[in-house]
């Protein structure tokens, strides 16, 4: 019997990839707005409140890979199968991206020709600025077996796992600003949402069944509340250094957000998937492409950039505004045209739907929304 499908998967991973082009694209009012005008404190709380994208993709991560795999005996022809997939359609693609961004930061004059640097930024997820998360969400697919034995066997770890993975980030902090063993993101760093995915995963069904419950408006609370005094902490400690506090303090406040905001946004996505099943296959189809965004963004967001101007005036938010709608549109018809046209798309941009896709998959979601609303009647 095949097991229920997370439907709320790709309406978490569609929000994320938004976030993160937002992210990038708000990015620029750092060095464009005056910093004490009020533009410039709306844009920072805009650019920071929505960075919950990182904690949602690690979660969701977790929660995949958790739920197929924890009733699922992991033996060595799986565990081949299972690196064999992620190399393929995570470490290539990572690897010809990271290539292609050396080549254009060597070619813009960003940094000189030295083979022995770009292999040791390639190493450390370094090559752009986006890539050092997918330098992270390699560590976890490698260290994913491992763990998983360990959550299998402890049954006080697994019934506890989002409190052992904000106990794990927290201590590795502490760890290595001590020590310093570790000089590049390590994934110790973000097991708090991992786990918290892991979590989730496991315990799915008696999740599901708690969306409508009261504690999901109680949820929805903490996770605005706790992002809004991140972006504040945030604000005043490292943007206009108002006061001082330690540097653990702003960790603690900045994991309790990613973790209660990503938690709410997967209760919150369950309801929509719930309630709006038709617009499902859309989201899907713009979905399996997120890993793709995620590649591509920055360098369709530079060639959007030298002909969207971003002025200090009024113009500035029409600017920001244009280069966010152009860069995810040119995003999705460039990956699009690669999956219809190019044999090896999966390589380029991780894996894709086999098959020849309508422009955002008009003909199979309109059949498929025709499915959905037969079974319905």
């Amino acid at each position: 019997m095949a097991r229920e499908k997370i439907e709320s998967i790709f309406l978490l991973r569609l929000f994320a990839m938004v976030m993160v082009v937002l992210v990038h694209v708000t990015g620029t009012y750092a060095s464009i707005l005056p910093a004490d005008g009020d533009a410039f404190a709306k844009y920072h709380f805009l650019n920071r409140i929505i960075r919950i994208e990182a904690g949602i993709f690690i979660m969701i991560t977790a929660m995949v890979f958790f739920y197929k795999y924890i009733g699922q005996r992991m033996d060595w022809d799986e565990l081949k199968a299972f690196y064999k997939k992620r190399a393929l359609y995570i470490v290539v693609p990572y690897l010809v991206w990271a290539l292609f961004y050396e080549a254009y930061s060597i070619y813009i004059g960003a940094v000189p020709f030295d083979l022995s640097e770009i292999g040791m930024r390639i190493l450390k997820g370094e090559s752009f600025y986006q890539l050092h998360f997918i330098f992270l969400i390699v560590q976890f697919y490698l260290f994913f077996p491992a763990i998983l034995f360990v959550v299998k066997k402890v049954t006080f770890f697994r019934k506890y796992l989002w409190l052992f993975g904000m106990l794990i980030a927290v201590g590795y902090h502490f760890f290595n600003r001590e020590y310093q063993l570790i000089p590049f993101t390590f994934f110790l760093s973000s097991m708090g949402p991992y786990l918290l995915g892991a979590w989730i995963g496991i315990n799915f069904k008696e999740q599901k069944q708690r969306i409508y419950n009261k504690s999901t408006f109680a949820w929805v609370f903490v996770a605005v509340a706790a992002g809004i005094a991140t972006v504040q902490l945030y604000y005043h400690l490292y943007t206009v250094s108002s006061f001082y506090l330690p540097g653990w303090t702003y960790l603690v406040l900045n994991l309790i957000y990613m973790m209660a905001g990503s938690y709410t946004m997967f209760r919150l996505m369950e309801i929509i998937a719930r309630k709006w099943q038709p617009i499902l296959p859309y989201v899907k189809n713009v979905a399996v492409y997120s890993f793709g965004f995620y590649l591509l963004h920055p360098i369709v967001l530079k060639a959007v950039a030298q002909v969207i101007p971003t002025p200090n005036n009024f113009w500035f938010h029409i600017g920001i505004s244009t280069r966010f709608v152009l860069t995810l549109f040119f995003c999705y018809v460039i990956i699009w045209l690669a999956h219809r046209y190019f044999p090896f798309a999966s390589l380029l941009f991780g894996k894709l739907p086999n098959g020849k896709p309508a422009f955002l998959g008009m003909t199979r979601s309109v059949k498929k929304y025709e499915e959905v609303r037969t079974s319905a009647q």
